[in-house]
């Protein structure tokens, strides 16, 4: 089996600057060890590594020309840095986002037909309970704020925002029942 050199980062550019694909074949046999690297320490998982260095060759194709980066390699771990970085708060956000209907799941269970009248009940719910439960629960529901940082936001233990948190969701289970909805 014939041995082929590897290219040197000028090489590799002019590949980029000629509109040649072989310049992602270059760069990924040249860099995709140190890249894949990179995206796996942030982000811990194989598949997201793996896009997040596709990406990142996609980006400096779109990137070169017009830049010509003085250093290939520093220039290239910087677009799969931040690519890894974006992905895993996404990841987070999206974990987040799913616990948050986790929580919510067991007294918001509705039915779709009535789907539509949650608005109305739930405005209903919220003007009727204590400014500060009110404001946690559209805090947490509807901008989708950590326990943390509500905790923070009004000078509460993060404890004290779960429990308050808790309590509301149980009122707003015992005020879909009373409604006769089977939550």
């Amino acid at each position: 089996m014939k041995h082929r050199e590897i290219l040197t980062d000028e090489e590799i550019i002019e590949l980029y600057f000629a509109r040649d694909e072989q310049a992602i074949v270059e760069t990924d046999r040249k860099y995709g060890r140190v890249c894949s690297g990179i995206a796996m320490n942030i982000l811990g998982n194989h598949a997201d590594a793996e896009e997040c260095v596709m990406d990142a060759w996609l980006k400096a194709w779109n990137s070169m020309p017009p830049k010509r980066p003085p250093v290939l390699q520093a220039f290239l771990c910087r677009i799969v840095r931040n690519l890894s970085l974006n992905k895993c708060r996404d990841n987070r956000r999206a974990r987040r986002n799913q616990e948050l209907w986790d929580e919510l799941e067991g007294c918001l269970a509705l039915p779709e037909e009535v789907a539509g009248e949650l608005s109305r009940l739930l405005t209903d719910f919220l003007v009727r309970i204590d400014v500060l439960d009110c404001r946690l629960f559209v805090g947490r529901y509807w901008h989708a704020c950590s326990v943390k940082d509500l905790a923070a936001a009004y000078d509460l233990t993060a404890n004290a925002v779960s429990l308050r948190l808790y309590k509301t969701r149980e009122k707003l289970r015992a005020y879909l029942i009373e409604r006769g909805y089977e939550v």
